[in-house]
Order: C-alpha cells, then sequence, then structure tokens
C-alpha cells in the first residue's frame, strides 16, 4: 500500500512510502512509529482511500493511507 504524508509530516517521513503485508491501520501506525520515531509526538489524521477514519481499518496492498496533519481553513 501507498502512505502519503502531508505538511510538517513531510519532514519527519518524506512524501510517500510503500508498505505491504500489513492487515490494519493499527499495525500500520506502530510500524511506521519504529520507523520514524518522531511521529509519535506529532498529532494527525489518517484517511483511508481518501476518507477520514476514527478507530482500527481493515487495510490491503492496494490501499492508498494518507497522514494529515492538523489544519485549519479560512
Amino acid at each position: 500500500m501507498e502512505v502519503l504524508f502531508f505538511g510538517k509530516l513531510v519532514d519527519i517521513a518524506g512524501n510517500s512510502l510503500v508498505i505491504n503485508n500489513v492487515a490494519s491501520t493499527d499495525e500500520l501506525l506502530d510500524q511506521l512509529r519504529l520507523q520514524f520515531p518522531a511521529l509519535a509526538a506529532e498529532k494527525y489524521i489518517v484517511a483511508v482511500e481518501k476518507k477520514t477514519i476514527t478507530g482500527n481499518t481493515s487495510l490491503t496492498d492496494n490501499c492508498t493511507v494518507a497522514l494529515l496533519p492538523p489544519f485549519s481553513g479560512g
């Protein structure tokens, strides 16, 4: 699956990353925090296939997951 990073998260993990064999968002986030420890200190929203999620969600290798930092509009 492709994991996309936005905002200040790009400085931590780069623009994108390909990870396979991850069954859920909880498992993915655990792996990302191990690979990029600075992510643990950041707040972000997780989106799967362009839809924000609030709990653990099943993933496939074809998914696109995005980590979005808080944002404000005007």
